[in-house]
Parts: structure tokens; C-alpha cells; sequence
């Protein structure tokens, strides 16, 4: 302490070594899968304003008069299907723990660097490990949104709640934020690196591989979000880096929600016809996620496997997403040192 600051006067308060801090913020989770569990963290995703657009004395009325008495029921059982027993605990908060100690550890950087990560819905809020990392010493801070496709839903929402908190502090930390990576080379790369792994792994080789990015209302892309477009470069990157055509690598979106137009085209739709076009062995990867959670590994793995196969399908698999495995981490570890430079 007294190396750091050696010309303090007698009797001044204790200050903590500088430090820069890493804080990665992923979407959120439900503690358990009882409805109560479920009620409380979908009233908070659904009352965001970010995620659902529409006029909020009427949404108010239809999401506590209606959804919240309903889908807590429907959610926590598809959450029960994947749930880490073992933790006792969502696979997204799993992946992204692992995330964070494992980024922190290849990072290094001699005790300067704390990497921490948060949940913009559910636990551990962005507010509060915001401050444990000031508390920490921390007077800058790198936020790391773990959506490689920016959206006002993911990356903006999850940006508003670092904020809002900074918006409380007397002494704010300096800040930086790791932009959109969904062009990266090391991203890029390290989704074609897992397909290509995981087809190595298949005793068929797959007619049809479906790029699965998260649905948006069509309505947010005509107001300006560039989500579609980024995802869509995304894709055709990935084209190039396997050297394969549209025909084998096709772009949908998933997780449908209310009765307006989403970004086509819909993946439940189509896994419905590809059987009758003669698509009968299927892979399915979603890139537009850091880490399995319950649209990956129930919705796509379960969900679309059962639609498939009842169509007429005779081959179904779907990718892991990155998680928190070695590709992953050096992944991560070459967009974070990028915002890093200069700072740790």
C-alpha cells in the first residue's frame, strides 16, 4: 500500500492497489424451475422495455393479467430439462462462471486484472459486481457483453445496467466496452474450428447445416437495429471460412415469441420442410450465443431434434456452443486484450 502511494498523510484512509477490471455480462437466468423461480426473473426480462417495444400501460395489463400466470409454468419445464443437477443451477450461469475464472487466469497480468462476470436479468446483477469490482480497486473497467451480434435486446440492455449504476457513483471507474466481435477472425474461426470438429465426431456427414441466431421482431430491424445485418455477415463469413454455399449453409432464426413478424426465415418452420426437400441429415450450430442455456440445449437439441424426426428426418445434431472450453477461452482472451491495451 505504502509502494503505491508513499506521500500519504498520517492517518489517511487505506487505498486500494490500482486495478482494471474485466466484467463480462451475459442475458440472465432463473435461480430454480418452480414458478415463483420463473415468475420473478420473467417479469423482469419481459417488463424490459429494451426487449419488448410495445406501449407499456397496455403491456402491463397483458404480461401480469396474462403471461406471468402462464408461461412461468411452460418455462420452468423446459428449464428442468437441461438444468445442472449437480450445481443446481442453469448451464448459462455454469459456462459463464467457468468463463470468467478461466479468462482471468490465461490473462494473467500479475494480480492487476479482476475479471468478473454479471447477469443483466436474475443473479449476479450488473450493479452489484459493478462495485465489488471498484471495492476491488478497480479505477477502469472493460465490459465485455458476451453477444457477438449487437441488438438494443442483448448488448444495449446489458450496457444500460452498467449505466445506471455508474450514474450512482460519487467516484466512477474509467470505462471501456469490447464492441460487436461478430466479424472477429478469432471468432470466426473458432465457430468454424467447432463445427468442424463436431462433424468429425458424426459417423454421416450432414445435408444441410442451420445457422440458428436468436429471433427479433421485424420491427426492430426497421427501426435501425443492426442485429439481422450482423448476423447475416456472420454467416457469410463462416461461408467463406468452410468454403461452403448457401445451399449447405443456411441462416434462420428461433425462439419466436407474440404474434408479429420475426426475422425469417422462422427455424421451427423451416425444420419442417427440409425433410420433404430431400434434407434428411441435418446440423444445426448457434453462434449468436457464448454459452448453451435453455434455447440451445432444450429448444434446438430437443425441440427441433422431435420436429425433424417426425417430418421425416433421419439425422439430427446440433453443435455446442463455445462454453467456456479452451477454443473459447483463447477466443475470448484475444477480443479482451484487444480493449485491454494500454490499460493492463
Amino acid at each position: 500500500m505504502s509502494d503505491t502511494y508513499p506521500h500519504l498523510p498520517p492517518g489517511h484512509p487505506p487505498i486500494p492497489s490500482r486495478k482494471t477490471g474485466l466484467l463480462l455480462l451475459n442475458l440472465g437466468t432463473p435461480e430454480a424451475t418452480d414458478y415463483w423461480s420463473m415468475r420473478r426473473y420473467l417479469k423482469e426480462f419481459l417488463s424490459d422495455a429494451r426487449v419488448i417495444e410495445a406501449n407499456r400501460v397496455l403491456w402491463w395489463f397483458i404480461l401480469n393479467g396474462i403471461i406471468l400466470t402462464t408461461r412461468p409454468f411452460r418455462s420452468g419445464h423446459a428449464y428442468e430439462q437441461i438444468w445442472n443437477r449437480e450445481k443446481n443451477e442453469s448451464p448459462l450461469k455454469t459456462f459463464t462462471r467457468g468463463q470468467a475464472e478461466k479468462l482471468g487466469a490465461a490473462l494473467g497480468r500479475g494480480g492487476k486484472l479482476v475479471v468478473d462476470w454479471a447477469m443483466r436479468y436474475g443473479l449476479p446483477p450488473v450493479a452489484d459486481r459493478l462495485q465489488a469490482l471498484k471495492d476491488q480497486g478497480c479505477d477502469r473497467v472493460v465490459l465485455f457483453p458476451l453477444y457477438p451480434q449487437y441488438s438494443a435486446a442483448t448488448t444495449a440492455t446489458a450496457l444500460d445496467k452498467a449505466y445506471e449504476k455508474l450514474l450512482a457513483m460519487r467516484w466512477q471507474p474509467m470505462i471501456r466496452v469490447v464492441p460487436p466481435y461478430y466479424e472477429h477472425p478469432a471468432y470466426i474461426a473458432a465457430i468454424a474450428e467447432s463445427i468442424s470438429e463436431h462433424m468429425k465426431g458424426l459417423d454421416w456427414t450432414p445435408d444441410r447445416i442451420l445457422v440458428a441466431f436468436h429471433g427479433l421482431p421485424r420491427e426492430y430491424l426497421d427501426k435501425g437495429d443492426p442485429y439481422h445485418c450482423q448476423c447475416q455477415k456472420s454467416a457469410r463469413l463462416l461461408r467463406q471460412k468452410m468454403g461452403l454455399g448457401e445451399d449447405k449453409l443456411q441462416v434462420v432464426f428461433q425462439s419466436r415469441f407474440g404474434k408479429a413478424e420475426w426475422l425469417k426465415p422462422y427455424a421451427q418452420d423451416t425444420v419442417e420442410e427440409l425433410p420433404g426437400e430431400g434434407v434428411k441429415k441435418l446440423l444445426i450450430v448457434s453462434p449468436g450465443f457464448a454459452s448453451d442455456c435453455v434455447e440451445t440445449l432444450e429448444e434446438l437439441a430437443i425441440g427441433l431434434q422431435e420436429t425433424f424426426m417426425e417430418k421425416g428426418g433421419e439425422k439430427f445434431s446440433v453443435v455446442p456452443c463455445l462454453n467456456d472450453s479452451p477454443r473459447s477461452i483463447a477466443m475470448l482472451k484475444t477480443i479482451a486484450a484487444e480493449e485491454l491495451a494500454g490499460w493492463a
